[in-house]
């Protein structure tokens, strides 16, 4: 069985305790992984902290700091096949998304690396004649980053290509289901020459967690989960004041209107909630489907959920693999069987299959006439759809906003008016107008409500790490005139 190490200060090292890692194709152990302890957290947060005001990286140049980012990037390319079969091994994530996913992880490291010498301050034109005032963008120090299982390297890349090229250092915690590919890039980043303690990689339960986003020298937390884990987040920053950016759940709508191209619409909802077998925050897991085309839309949809290729997710022609986890699975069981008794109407999938793993078919739940069923407002994390109809374009509005998340959306429609009427009326963090489930380091990434706060990707992302200093400089030689006023 392999053994995985976690990174501290520049080391590798093993963990006082360590747990078994399953398999999500088969539901047995094949890894053992470090679990980090308070002590652990504390050495790691430490060694960020010496590496933040340690010359090496302190005094490194922007530009230098970007070619380290570069080289990082060429590297994780380098080992994105090593990297996708890790991740599928130990999340169950089918290996044709990991290996397109990771090698377009590289390309988040580039466009940081590009962006670590071009984050600007500004001169102020300030009303006093005797006075230059200037503004200075600096790191925030030491970033608290957490991770889930399913898309971490995309997931982490988010957070630390930006916290690097800020001048920041990270320690990051990666899930406890399915740590494998994390702890194998650490192994990447400590090629790549960064000075010791820039990246720490532990990973643990929720005890290590606390420890991390409570400690006193953690300046901000970049979190990715679900908003009850979020909340305990919010809750510790409180004792060392951290500033946090969270990512979290949604219930995105997938709004389709009577003029949409029908079989782009229905591969985009194919895309949006059976792709990485629904594992995905931004989901498109609601079909709000206009009432004239309903019908016709579930038949191909139907269809093309039973056709799906459901299999082992290390070979290419699996396009539904497992669930990460065993709880998951009983997660949608319930939530199907709940919404089942409210009225919801099983259109297709919704039982396990026979055999070993963590296996769930896609499933799609008709809630037209049941609109308080619990899967139209809670997340599955599934390939678990819920369709509800509308009439009008107001209504549309109307149900796509009845959820207290907000991070993704989609409309499919062939008039533009409608479209842009649509972008102003979704609240969301993210508009999506005839596809779904797009991204690129160059766009940022997040919403509000229960979807939390803050962006990833783009600018925004790099400047969330870090805080502005104002400086004044008097440039008179006069005596400066009366103390007892204020200039």
């Amino acid at each position: 069985m392999q053994t995985f190490q976690q990174y501290i200060g520049g080391a590798f090292e093993d963990a006082g305790e360590t747990f078994a890692s399953l398999d999500p194709a088969t539901g047995k152990a094949w890894a053992r992984m470090p679990s980090a302890s308070a002590a652990d957290v504390d050495r790691a947060v430490c060694a960020a902290e010496a590496a933040f005001f340690s010359p090496e990286w302190a005094g490194m140049s922007a530009t230098q700091r970007g070619k380290l980012l570069l080289r990082l990037a060429d590297l994780v390319a380098e080992n994105a096949p090593k990297l996708a079969e890790l991740e599928t091994r130990d999340t169950g994530k089918i290996i044709r998304e990991t290996s397109a996913q990771i090698a377009y992880v590289a390309d988040y490291y580039r466009y940081y690396a590009g962006l670590a010498d071009k984050i600007e301050g500004a001169h102020l034109p300030i009303d006093k004649p005797d006075m230059e005032v200037w503004l200075r963008r600096e790191p925030v120090g030491v970033v608290a980053a957490i991770v889930p299982w399913n898309s971490q390297l995309f997931l982490s890349a988010v957070k630390i290509g930006p916290a690097l090229a800020a001048g920041c250092t990270v320690v990051l915690k990666a899930s406890e289901d399915g740590p494998a590919p994390m702890l194998e890039f650490a192994r990447i980043f400590d090629q790549a020459g960064f000075p010791p303690g820039v990246l720490n990689v532990i990973t643990g339960g929720p005890e290590a967690g606390a420890a991390l986003t409570r400690h006193a020298s953690v300046a901000h937390v970049a979190f990715t989960g679900g908003p009850d884990t979020a909340r305990h987040i919010v809750r510790n920053s409180a004792e060392n004041l951290a500033s946090t950016s969270l990512e979290l759940g949604g219930k995105s709508p997938f709004i389709v209107f009577d003029d949409a191209d029908l079989e782009s619409a229905v591969n985009a909802q194919v895309s949006g909630i059976f792709a990485a077998t629904g594992q995905s925050c931004v989901a498109g897991s609601r079909l709000v489907i206009q009432r004239g085309i309903k019908d016709a839309f579930l038949k191909r949809l139907k269809e093309k959920a039973e056709a799906v290729v459901i299999g082992a997710p290390d070979d290419m022609a699996t396009e539904v693999g497992p669930l990460c986890t065993l709880r998951q699975r009983g997660h949608a069981l319930r939530l199907i069987a709940a919404s089942v008794e409210a009225g919801a109407k099983l259109i297709t999938g919704g039982t396990v299959p026979e055999g070993e793993g963590f296996y769930f078919p896609p499933t799609v739940l008709d809630c037209s006439d049941a609109p308080g069923a619990p899967c139209l407002s809670s997340e599955f994390f599934g390939p678990v759809l819920s369709v509800v109809e509308f009439g009008t374009e107001a209504e549309a509005v109307e149900i796509a906003n009845s959820t207290a998340f907000g991070l993704a959306s989609g409309v499919f429609t062939q008039n533009l008016t409608r479209a842009h009427r649509m972008i102003r009326g979704i609240r969301a963090g993210i508009v999506w107008v005839n596809t779904y489930r797009a991204v690129s380091p160059v766009a940022p990434f997040g919403g509000h409500g229960l979807s939390g706060h803050g962006r990833e990707g783009g600018l925004q992302a790099a400047l969330d790490y870090t805080r502005v200093k104002t400086v004044w400089l008097r440039t008179s030689d006069d005596p400066v005139p009366d103390p007892f006023v204020m200039r």
